[in-house]
């Protein structure tokens, strides 16, 4: 095996060997979305005409889990790498930058598929959508796990201590996934708030996800596509160039 390929491997195990937590807590936590949000409001609410709301939820939860889990994988290997000390056997291997961010973000796309693949073989129980573009599904589903990938591998570089990690995932991660259309369509929300919903890169990772299983979404999946193929390669050239420079990990 080549040198990057033996990284995403011990990057793969990682959280595959606690994978009740990794992967199992994060399914639970987005069944009890369902059922508590399905049950409340499936009748209060209507979108997209015929789609019922708990059918219109299964996609949302599925991309919500795929991000959150690609985004927690990156940084939180990173961070736990440094703080242990162990990061210092990954430093005198002779890997490339290009070689850790394939790893690192291959690893973390890896189980943020899991992740939503488990979410979506438990929810869809609960409401059935269906599969009017494929293509679509899998091309948002790679690319907003490579960006959130991509994004974790940043804040674990800059983060020092769980902390400052705690508050990139609390007052960054969690408030952009929740207000991102996940449990409502926008055009439900007043006009200023749909503003601000269009200026919120994951509303389109998770409105083209959406429309992959319906075809019909709140903006164009083309448009959708645009910005986070966009966001995607500034994302990913920041992250890869901070690697490149070792950036709080080779001074």
């Amino acid at each position: 095996m080549t040198g990057w390929q033996t990284l995403f491997y011990k990057e793969v195990m990682r959280f595959w060997k606690v994978g009740f937590q990794t992967v199992g807590a994060p399914i639970l936590t987005a069944v009890m979305y369902m059922l508590i949000f399905g049950h409340v409001l499936q009748d209060q609410v209507k979108v997209y005409g015929t789609v019922s709301y708990t059918a219109f939820l299964v996609p949302g939860l599925v991309m919500m889990s795929v991000l959150q889990n690609a985004f927690a994988n990156t940084s939180s290997s990173l961070i736990q790498s440094k703080i242990m000390g162990s990061l210092v056997f990954v430093l005198l291997t002779p890997l490339s930058h290009w070689a850790w961010f394939c790893a690192y973000v291959g690893s973390s796309i890896v189980r943020g598929l899991a992740v939503g693949l488990g979410v979506f073989a438990v929810t869809v129980y609960f409401g059935r959508p269906g599969f009017v573009a494929p293509l679509w599904i899998v091309v948002f589903a790679l690319m907003g796990a490579g960006l959130l990938g991509a994004l974790g591998l940043i804040a674990g570089l800059w983060s020092e201590k769980f902390d400052q990690m705690a508050v990139f995932q609390n007052f960054v991660i969690m408030p952009m996934t929740f207000l991102s259309g996940v449990f409502y369509s926008i055009h439900s929300l007043p006009p200023f708030w749909q503003t601000v919903s269009h200026m919120n890169p994951f509303f389109y990772m998770i409105d083209g996800f959406r429309y992959g299983f319906f075809g019909v979404s709140d903006v164009s999946p083309w448009l959708s596509l645009a910005i986070v193929g966009t966001a995607w390669l500034v994302v990913s050239g920041i992250a890869v160039n901070l690697l490149r420079i070792g950036y709080k990990i080779r001074n």
